[in-house]
């Protein structure tokens, strides 16, 4: 199938690559010329494992980049739009999305038969029937249904993962307005047999991607909030009350070599404390859900509860620092992870961020270390937060690290410390290590 795909960004890349992979022709759109010829040089504008290789099997063959809209979608069958929708507080903003539609309807104005249009981006139920379909339909001249389809493809793609996720997922939803539009959704997946693929309209296609993102909020801030009651009440190990609960047959399986283990599923670690959720995805949909309610008369009591919950948790970092010390003002601390999650550049929303400006703020000397946004912390924070080249080097003369981000590398650290003296203490935000294996330890939910 011929699919031209607007946006390039997180969603739109990874999907162009990753539809190519799997043999079919596309085009992804982006306004950015630069971006463009980067792309049909192979390199990815967006950190992601596994997305580079796929453009250097795939440019130039089944996989290009084009400024010119117009020709890319009438050269192909399907258009995908696959663009930002920026939350302002009270509504997403569907400026791109409306911009998208206008073009793509002014375009199948002047394109003889049956195209389809298919929103992969993450919007509020009823925006792809009530915006999307109307702007198409005013721009062509044309009615939806009859000379083109309308469908909703959620994505479900975890940033450092995405790539996996495409390409081995659980679920696949096909929403459109009508048996044509769902089938060519369907037919757009062909390529992965054994999947459920899930029919539905587009409204429930919509509802399913923001259900999605608000569970897993959920269970990160109910995991946070039971930890802080048992570090209050003392003699309890979040930790180890997680496992008791992940041991549950609810979270659990048993094993397939019929020797008694259990296999556990991926959800399980988002039941798991630390200093907070953040992300692209997380904090705008739920707090996009939220405000939605809200408009419609609906109060989303249990989703606000997550926010506030979330907000609140890198407070926990101070608490845990002010046990050993009660004046951060000229103290050496340093940071560990910038990134809002390992694998992945993107600090969107990321706790880091509220936890170095309230260090910065209280009088701490702060260094920052992150294998991979480096660029994006000295782009944010410019010369006002020091960002070390090296781990080893990150930790040199601190007083106190907070570990912020589980990136793989930072499993070294208690060795790098074990060398250090006088040691500093550790906060650590994520539990990722041994609470025994460093001198001075705190933890979240200990």
């Amino acid at each position: 199938m011929k699919i031209s795909i607007m946006g390039t960004g997180y969603v739109g890349l990874v999907t162009g690559a990753c539809l190519a992979e799997k043999g079919h022709e596309v085009s992804c759109i982006d306004l950015d010329a630069a971006k463009v010829d980067r792309i049909n040089r192979g390199e990815s504008p967006i950190f992601e494992n596994g997305l580079d290789a796929l453009l250097t099997r795939n440019i130039g063959k089944r996989l290009r980049a084009t400024v010119d809209a117009k020709a890319a979608i009438l050269d192909s069958e399907m258009t995908m739009i696959a663009v930002g929708t920026p939350f302002d507080g009270e509504r997403i903003d569907l400026k791109y999305i409306r911009a998208c539609a206008r073009t793509i309807g002014e375009t199948l104005k002047s394109k003889p038969g049956y195209h389809v249009v298919v929103v992969k981006s993450t919007v509020v139920p009823g925006t792809t029937d009530g915006v999307v379909l109307s702007v198409l339909e005013e721009a062509s001249g044309k009615r939806a249904g009859a000379d083109f389809g309308v469908g909703m493809n959620p994505e479900f793609l975890t940033e450092g993962e995405a790539v996996s996720d495409f390409m081995e997922p659980d679920r696949i939803v096909c929403g459109g307005i009508d048996e044509r539009s769902r089938d060519a959704v369907e037919a757009l997946y062909a390529a992965f047999p054994g999947v459920p693929k899930l029919r539905t309209n587009n409204s429930s296609a919509e509802m399913i991607k923001y259900s999605s993102n608000a569970l897993l909020a959920n269970l990160i801030s109910f995991s946070n909030e039971l930890a802080n009651l048992g570090a209050v009440l003392g003699n309890i190990d979040t930790v180890e009350v997680m496992k008791g609960l992940h041991l549950s047959r609810y979270l659990s399986l048993p094993d397939q070599d019929g020797n008694g283990g259990l296999r556990f599923p991926p959800i399980n670690s988002f039941l798991m404390a630390g200093c907070g959720f953040g992300g692209s995805c997380l904090p705008k949909d739920v707090s996009a859900l939220v405000a939605h309610g809200k408009a419609v008369g609906v109060p989303m009591d249990m989703l606000q509860a997550s926010l506030t919950v979330n907000a609140r948790q890198p407070d926990q970092i101070f608490r845990l620092l002010a046990k050993h010390l009660p004046s951060l003002k000229d103290k050496r601390v340093t940071v560990l992870g910038l990134s809002f999650r390992p694998d992945t550049n993107d600090m969107r929303e990321s706790p880091s961020i509220p936890i170095i400006l309230r260090l910065q703020k209280e009088g701490a000397r702060v260094t920052a270390y992150d294998p991979a946004a480096a660029e994006e912390g000295r782009h944010l924070f410019g010369t006002g937060l020091a960002i070390a080249d090296s781990l080893e080097k990150s930790l040199e003369g601190a007083e106190a690290v907070i570990l912020i981000t589980r990136w793989k590398e930072f499993e070294r650290v208690p060795a790098l410390l074990a060398s250090l003296s006088p040691q500093p203490v550790l906060v650590d935000g994520r539990r990722m290590l041994d609470k025994g294996s460093v001198k001075r330890y705190e933890g979240i939910g200990l």
